[in-house]
């Protein structure tokens, strides 16, 4: 019986395999099997997408978002701000000196409307306010002495006494006295204030361009001497109206003046720079930025004092200030290919 010839090996079929597989994909090539269907309503569907991508890429990305371009965002930024005018109360005349706080002429400043004056505060002993926590007293059990309360008006020295009017009493402080409650006076400053101007002057700088404009038309002929602000005639005389700024911002302007408030002057440059400079503008728009809806935070004020000696005795006025506090706030992008 003969014997059985020896079967090549499994791993030479492996070889001979992929190399007949490497040389078939180096000189053979495929293409891909297309199929054709008719049908009118499918056809129209497929190329209206294929459509409105393409418009997408043209029309949007290209057109409107400029996506070829190279951007920067935020602005290097100046703002300086003049405010003139004057206006009166039941007692006196102001003028910009002293209800414009502070003075410096920054992107943040407050005009004052309305103030709560009291005067002739000295220090040493009266009654406490009845606004304070735990104030009210019936006897001077009710009132620990060195007590401290950290929202009221001095420390107390443990009597109970009358307060300013009525039969009402309260426990004795020892701070500046009397308490600002007991003997304020309210004066309105707002009667002339929606004809004061403003003046805001801005610069912006997009270092990655090398690109610089201001707000400020420039010319010799006293061009801002005799211009107010207005969108379309006069978009780089940048000197507002107080009245117009309040009005912008949908806000009643006597409300305002009585409760405070806060209002946002936006300054907006979105500016493409393949285009000449006279192309980049700025946009303004006015919006109250403080929550006027919430009764526990709604209006702005704030406190100052001014000191003065009688009979070698410190002596201040306490001022209680209620007023349009604005704040310049400046934005933008630069774009360029």
């Amino acid at each position: 019986m003969a014997a059985a010839e020896p079967k090549p090996p499994a791993r030479a079929d492996a070889a001979r395999l992929l190399a007949r597989g490497c040389w078939s994909a180096f000189w053979d090539y495929e293409t891909p099997k297309v199929i054709v269907v008719k049908n009118r309503r499918l056809g129209v569907v497929y190329r209206a997408v294929q459509l409105l991508i393409l418009l997408y890429f043209v029309w949007y990305v290209f057109i409107v978002q400029k996506s070829y371009q190279d951007s920067e965002t935020g602005p290097e930024s100046s703002v300086i701000t003049k405010v003139k005018g004057i206006t009166f109360s039941e007692h006196k005349v102001w003028d910009v000196e002293e209800y414009v706080k502070p003075p410096e002429g920054g992107s943040v400043f407050s005009i004052i409307t309305r103030i709560e004056v009291t005067p002739s505060q000295t220090l040493g002993t009266c009654p406490e306010s009845m606004r304070v926590s735990n104030a009210t007293c019936d006897s001077d059990k009710d009132c620990v002495a060195g007590q401290l309360d950290m929202l009221g008006n001095g420390l107390r020295t443990g009597r109970c006494v009358p307060y300013y009017q009525g039969s009402a009493k309260t426990c004795e402080v020892s701070g500046w006295c009397p308490v600002e409650d007991g003997a304020s006076v309210s004066q309105f400053l707002g009667k002339m204030a929606p004809n004061f101007t403003i003046l805001i002057k801005n610069s912006i700088h997009y270092p990655k361009f090398q690109f610089s404009k201001g707000n400020i038309e420039h010319r010799k002929d006293g061009y801002l001497k005799r211009c107010t602000f207005d969108e379309v005639s006069d978009l780089y005389c940048p000197i507002f109206k107080l009245g117009f700024i309040v009005e912008q911002a949908g806000e009643n302007f006597t409300e305002l003046a009585h409760t405070g408030g806060v209002i946002g002057v936006i300054i907006n440059w979105d500016c493409d720079l393949d285009l000449s400079a006279s192309k980049c503008n700025p946009k303004y728009s006015f919006r109250r930025l403080d929550p006027k809806h919430v009764p526990a935070s709604s209006g702005y004020n704030f406190r100052f004092a001014k000191y003065y000696k009688i009979n070698s005795s410190t002596t201040r006025t306490l001022i209680k200030a209620y007023g349009i506090r604005i704040d310049v706030i400046v934005h933008g992008q630069g774009s360029s290919a």
